[in-house]
């Protein structure tokens, strides 16, 4: 790692990690030499032994125009972008219960694998649940039937597996893991269905309580050590799911952020906490951040737009598109992908190469649309994958075999890892293209100067091609469903 490095000098903007500023256009940098001498290649593939593989370094040699039958990757580390926040997975009931089924041995594994940034994948962000959701074994609350003031609100469920396991991941993490919370569904007495489940809406009368209840929520986790980041208003509120759930149209969610969400957190104190709006699919997010972002009065609460894969996920340019015109047309808020993973899960298939693929593909695009923040869904599930309360089973990147004990790693893991255990907390994405569409990339230039590359094979054809940087290139190769991290 020590012996290999690129000379660049440059000026970074004061912008802070979680400044909440983007940019819809490159930023100019002031860059005084690039001249990159060897970039380490670190390789997972289909059909071989490599995961996350470290392999020869590949050198870089003078370069010119490249003609026309060339396979080209170019970075231009001169032009930035957003400001990477983190990326992380979910710290849920269900990933808390199967983990402390794990030997102490198992329990240090997964911690390692996942927050250690040298031994792991150097995960630097996390999400919860506020109350139960579908990844939780059973329904449950913080307070007392039509205790509208509150006073019997206790996080006590949450402290057998869930408050554990956050403690746990933030010393592995190294002492600092930004959390943020979204809840499912409010109490079924402040909703008109009088249930947690099936959707239903916000009763009017109870609209301050619930605001005060996300304040209750937020307050006492910080109280117990663990540092809250930001909340979302409401998991995917456009859905009616047969598990916690609840509806809140575009004009429900602007004016409940601007009349009782944003006001109560300013004046608890909680001012600077991120909000977070829609946190549901990429199909509607442009008419979502829109309503909600025209509004001056509830823009100035929101920091970002979140958003999940589901119905979507496939991700054509269209939607990917979606992405790009929140970005362009609300350039100083942020957008994070909240939530993703693969449903219906079978043990038969924990093996599937597209598990992986998928997420590989979903990163690149949604970090070159201007996405700052990606958080994966469960960190752990079982061999059935769950638990789950309404049998909502899925894959996680890591499942348990709570027979054997053992831990089994999907390739998912691996891929999030080519992004997660090399693009740091502060990094900006820099300009980086392909000429041939089999050939997905990203990149970025961390805080230290290293460049970052991803370069994603989705076809079943090797694919030799020059990493073109600076009037210099490097000569590597792309196998067939592969993803490879080139650092500089």
């Amino acid at each position: 790692m020590n012996s290999f490095k690129i000379s660049i000098l440059f000026l970074f903007l004061a912008t802070g990690i979680c400044s909440g500023q983007t940019a819809n256009k490159p930023v100019k940098q002031t860059m005084k030499a690039v001249n990159p001498v060897k970039t380490q290649v670190f390789v997972t593939a289909k059909d071989t032994t490599l995961r996350l593989t470290q392999i020869r370094d590949a050198v870089f040699e003078k370069f010119g125009q490249p003609v026309e039958t060339q396979v080209c990757v170019f970075v231009d580390p001169t032009k930035t972008f957003q400001t990477m926040v983190g990326i992380g997975g979910a710290l849920t009931d269900a990933s808390a219960e199967v983990f402390a089924k794990l030997s102490k041995e198992k329990q240090v594994e997964l911690l390692t694998a996942y927050y250690n940034p040298e031994k792991g994948i150097g995960y630097n962000f996390a999400r919860t649940n506020i109350a139960s959701c579908d990844f939780s074994s059973d329904s449950y609350g913080y307070v007392k039937d039509n205790d509208s003031l509150l006073t019997s609100f206790s996080v006590a469920h949450d402290e057998k597996y869930r408050i554990p396991l956050i403690k746990q991941a933030i010393v592995a993490a190294g002492g600092k893991l930004p959390l943020f919370v979204s809840p499912w569904s409010p109490p079924a007495w402040m909703k008109d269905n009088n249930n947690l489940l099936k959707g239903g809406k916000l009763l009017e009368k109870y609209k301050q309580a619930w605001a005060n209840h996300y304040v209750k929520f937020i307050k006492t986790y910080e109280k117990m050590g663990m540092p809250v980041w930001g909340l979302s208003v409401q998991n995917e509120p456009m859905a009616v799911q047969k598990w916690e759930s609840c509806v809140f149209t575009a004009e429900d969610e602007r004016d409940f952020i601007k009349k009782y969400l944003g006001p109560t957190l300013q004046k608890s104190g909680l001012g600077n906490k991120k909000l977070i709006a829609w946190d549901h699919n990429r199909d509607l997010i442009y008419q979502r951040a829109s309503t909600i972002l025209n509004d001056p009065e509830a823009a100035k609460y929101v920091w970002g737009i979140g958003f999940h894969w589901y119905e979507t996920w496939t991700g054509s340019a269209m939607l990917f598109n979606n992405l790009k015109m929140v970005h362009e047309a609300f350039p100083d808020k942020n957008l994070i992908f909240t939530e993703g993973c693969v449903e219906k899960f079978s043990i038969g298939k924990v093996n599937d190469w597209a598990l992986g693929e998928k997420y590989g593909y979903s990163m690149v695009n949604d970090f070159n649309c201007g996405t700052v923040a990606w958080t994966d869904w469960n960190i752990l599930l079982d061999e059935t994958g769950g638990p789950n309360h309404v049998g909502n089973f899925c894959f996680a990147p890591i499942h348990a075999d709570t027979q054997t004990g053992k831990l089994i790693y999907t390739n998912s893991y691996y891929y999030i890892g080519h992004f997660s255990k090399f693009i740091r907390q502060g990094a900006k994405r820099i300009a980086c293209s392909s000429n041939r569409d089999k050939l997905e990339t990203t990149a970025f230039i961390n805080p230290d100067g290293k460049v970052v590359a991803i370069v994603m094979n989705t076809s079943d054809v090797k694919l030799p091609y020059k990493l073109c940087i600076a009037g210099k290139a490097a000569d590597l190769v792309s196998l067939p469903h592969s993803i490879m991290t080139l650092v500089l």
